[in-house]
């Protein structure tokens, strides 16, 4: 079995502005509260007691796949899929610090609350 690439192995060849992105998401984050960064083999999984985000380091951005409880109807989601009665994910492409703004905190202020 190949070994799980640790969160900086993910950022190697990459334009260095996408660690900082990431850095900023994190950061965003531990303002609504702690959150545990779980890398696993594919993306980052960001935890409460669950994951809220993943995040998929692309060429060009990052793609966050946030929990919601509902479809977010905004022309930011490039996809959404419904996982189960009451569980969507929602991607979302972040290619610049100005991304991570109000409404993203908002998503993931929703997302912290149904992490449990």
């Amino acid at each position: 079995m190949a070994n799980t690439p640790s969160i900086d192995d993910r950022f190697v060849n990459k334009d260095p502005s996408f660690r900082a992105i990431y850095d900023h998401l994190l950061k965003t984050l531990h303002t609504i509260s702690p959150v545990e960064q779980d890398p696993r083999k594919t993306s980052i999984h960001i935890n409460r007691k669950s994951a809220l985000v993943g995040v998929e380091t692309r060429k060009d951005y990052l793609l966050l796949t946030i929990k919601a409880d509902q479809k977010i109807d905004n022309l930011r989601i490039e996809k959404f899929e419904q996982v189960s009665a009451h569980r969507f994910h929602h991607k979302v492409r972040i290619t610049a610090l100005k991304d991570n703004d109000a409404e993203l905190k908002t998503w993931l202020n929703d997302a912290y609350r149904l992490a449990e």
